[in-house]
């Protein structure tokens, strides 16, 4: 019997006239998410994308576990094909699915003929092969209400398929059809699910931290690789950038108002972060902010550091509480990493009593004895930079 991964690419059926370049970009993702696993074929028709292995060594389960992360697919299954006709379909069904059936109670069978010219329609498939499992199983029964399985049989122009049930895939767009972002990351908990979520929408990742030694420590920048790493397993490879903030940190110490201390900061990393994203081809940076959740997420200390730049600031958590964020940082593993005591450099000089409601006016009076531009080109000519899968 041969298996393949059967795809549903959900959202992508909506695409129109595009509908192609999003399929062809999921179909390069997949390749190179799973280019070490054996030798495999992949091919599209028919609303559908198909895994097929080359030779046994292909290692199936692991190609599952790494289909299941891969943005752009809504669904996907387990299944076995056959030859397009009704004897060599219930043969295989009652084969292939015999570890299935064997262990629930109940099913019900439902069919899809893509091929019109398959002489039997898909009401009729549905009871053949529904009777040929009460045959070979007799302890089963049908319920089409609420089966234990739903048994799905395929006819499509090529061959038929043969699935029990439907994986959920992680959704989204495929990774680089949105273009290239540059995400400010942290080691807390909002940065990597910011990074996560917008690479959900398609979007290609660069990610920039900003580290402060002695302040901070190596493991601070430790944790943040370990961060970017849970989220390349859905996004792919991403390129990292270390810029180093001592200087202007320290800067900010001697020449600010202390409850400027932290505006000033930010102010300062979003001039870096979009020079840095210019050069990468970034065309938007992102942040992992939700308003209000700290004196530096008020609006008016938003508008405050959105004013340093030209380029667009994605903010996707903006309207979460920390719930919601917390939530998702489970969801892709990132949680208790983001929760160890590695300080960054966000916590490095913050202010007792900072500023909350800025104006453009007062924050340029409290950076005023800074060579901004000179700070700012030490730092983006001292970054290196590195690459996380």
């Amino acid at each position: 019997m041969k298996e393949v991964i059967l795809i549903k690419n959900g959202e992508l059926a909506l695409k129109g006239m595009n509908r192609c370049t999003f399929e062809d970009t999921l179909i390069k993702n997949m390749r190179r998410r799973l280019s070490d696993l054996g030798e495999f074929n992949i091919r599209k028709a028919q609303s559908a994308i198909y895994v097929e292995p080359e030779n046994e060594d292909f290692d199936f389960e692991e190609a599952l576990e790494r289909v299941k992360l891969i943005f752009g697919i809504a669904g996907f299954s387990r299944a076995c094909c056959c030859e397009k006709n009704i004897e060599a379909i219930s043969k295989t069904a009652v084969e292939y699915l015999r570890p299935v059936m064997e262990n629930i109670k109940t099913f019900k069978v439902e069919s899809k003929r893509a091929d019109k010219t398959f002489p039997m329609k898909s009401p009729e498939i549905s009871c053949e092969i529904g009777g040929c499992l009460l045959d070979a199983f007799p302890h089963l029964s049908v319920d089409v209400h609420n089966p234990d399985e739903i048994i799905t049989v395929e006819v499509r122009d090529y061959a038929a398929y043969i699935r029990a049930g439907q994986i959920h895939g992680a959704g989204g767009l495929p990774v680089g059809t949105a273009g290239s972002a540059s995400i400010l990351i942290s080691g807390g908990i909002d940065s990597p699910v910011a990074a996560w979520t917008m690479a959900k929408r398609g979007l290609r990742l660069n990610a920039i931290h900003f580290a402060s030694p002695p302040y901070t420590s190596p493991r601070a920048e430790l944790k943040v690789r370990t961060l970017l790493s849970k989220v390349a397993r859905y996004s792919g490879r991403i390129s990292l950038g270390i810029v180093p903030f001592t200087e202007i940190q320290e800067e900010i110490g001697k020449c600010c108002p202390e409850d400027y201390f932290t505006l000033i900061m930010r102010r300062m990393m979003m001039r870096i972060a979009e020079k840095i994203a210019q050069n990468s081809g970034s065309l938007a940076l992102i942040t992992g902010e939700s308003l209000g959740q700290v004196a530096s997420q008020t609006l008016p200390a938003i508008v405050s550091t959105d004013s340093v730049t030209e380029m667009p600031v994605l903010r996707p958590l903006i309207g979460m509480d920390k719930e919601e964020i917390i939530k998702i940082s489970r969801k892709i593993d990132a949680f208790e990493t983001s929760i160890l005591p590695y300080e960054d450099c966000c916590t490095v000089f913050t202010p007792k009593h900072p500023k909350t409601r800025p104006t453009l006016e007062s924050c340029k009076a409290a950076e005023a004895k800074l060579d901004i531009e000179a700070l700012v080109d030490r730092a983006v000519r001292g970054t290196v930079f590195s690459c996380v899968e």
